[in-house]
């Protein structure tokens, strides 16, 4: 089967590998149709390595899937070939003690599809177990699917904060992760976002999804900002989806006493100085995040209700054989990319 595989740092060249093998008990063959592109690829692309595991060459990036089933295995009776589904790429074992206390994303056995533990989704083929497929409906298109899985994280973003309607929001970084931030932010009930960024299209797309302020921040300071639609008390839930030593430190300093805040970007770095004397001072609760948690049946009932605008989130998408230009665009913020997909 064909397959798009990083075969170098900043080079994906379309190869082959070998054709899954027939799906066992409990498993389904599905065709991949769509798959979008994670910041957490773009590390394994642009800096060899994400989150501290190295890049192996060559390997297939991608776990925002969506397809249709090419065959199922013994036993699997609730699904049916031809079915339109979206994967799910962690593969938990539903036994260990994270998954039995309700933390799957902290799974002990977990093999994560997405390009070391094992091949990501931009390829023609994978078996996954049957659990691990969400049916959709008609309305909704393989392209518009592959936003469940990054949905999914923000949902997952929000138990971490404790969201309360009408609390004030910062999202530090407008990419793909920081403009769905916006989205549920807003749908949550805050009653007032703030975005930052330094790319212009971002910002302008945040403010489409529903910010109410965005600060470009090589413009002016993003903490007077803050403090100037907040009456100086600050925001009570940052979301830091940039993962930079700068906008996790600028996050903490725009919080009030007690703010929350949940870091969702990926640092370059292992080692992050955080300012924790401002946030001992403020009594500032800090939460990392891992993926999402279960998350992806009430992101997809959000599709379904339209909650969400794919149209203007969804903003390219790339055949297969121009897949490696699709990571050169998100690489270099280029002809107003948001999210880019790639379709098989």
């Amino acid at each position: 089967m064909q397959a798009l595989q990083l075969v170098a740092p900043r080079t994906l060249e379309v190869g082959t590998m070998p054709d899954p093998p027939d799906p066992g008990p409990g498993e389904v063959l599905v065709r991949i149709r769509s798959c979008g592109i994670c910041g957490s690829d773009m590390h394994y692309y642009l800096e060899d390595g994400c989150a501290g595991t190295s890049a192996i060459y060559p390997s297939v990036l991608g776990h925002e899937p969506a397809g249709e089933i090419a065959s199922l295995g013994a036993g699997v009776e609730h699904l049916k070939a031809g079915a339109r589904v979206a994967v799910e790429p962690a593969l938990t074992c539903g036994l260990c003690q994270a998954c039995r206390g309700g933390r799957p994303n902290l799974c002990l056995n977990s093999l994560f599809l997405g390009g070391v533990q094992g091949p990501g989704l931009l390829r023609e083929y994978a078996v996954v177990p049957a659990h691990n497929v969400l049916p959709l409906p008609k309305d909704i298109s393989f392209a518009d699917a592959t936003v469940i899985e990054p949905l999914a994280v923000l949902l997952h973003s929000v138990e971490l904060a404790r969201f309360e309607m009408t609390e004030t929001v910062l999202v530090m970084g407008a990419g793909p992760i920081g403009v769905l931030g916006v989205a549920v932010a807003k749908l949550a009930g805050a009653s007032r976002i703030i975005v930052a960024d330094r790319v212009e299209h971002r910002l302008k797309a945040a403010l489409e999804m529903g910010a109410d302020a965005a600060v470009h921040i090589d413009r002016e300071s993003v903490r007077d900002a803050v403090m100037d639609l907040t009456g100086g008390l600050g925001v009570h839930v940052a979301f830091d989806a940039a993962g930079k030593p700068d906008s996790i430190n600028t996050a903490l300093s725009c919080l009030r006493f007690g703010g929350r805040l949940v870091i969702i970007g990926i640092p370059s770095e292992q080692f992050v100085g955080v300012d924790l004397w401002q946030a001992m001072h403020h009594e500032i609760s800090i939460h990392v995040q891992k993926r999402s948690n279960a998350n992806d049946h009430e992101a997809l009932d959000m599709l379904r209700r339209g909650q969400i605008d794919t149209a203007r989130f969804v903003s390219h998408r790339f055949p297969l054989e121009r897949g490696n230009k699709a990571f050169e665009t998100i690489a270099e913020y280029s002809d107003g990319v948001i999210k880019a997909v790639v379709e098989l």
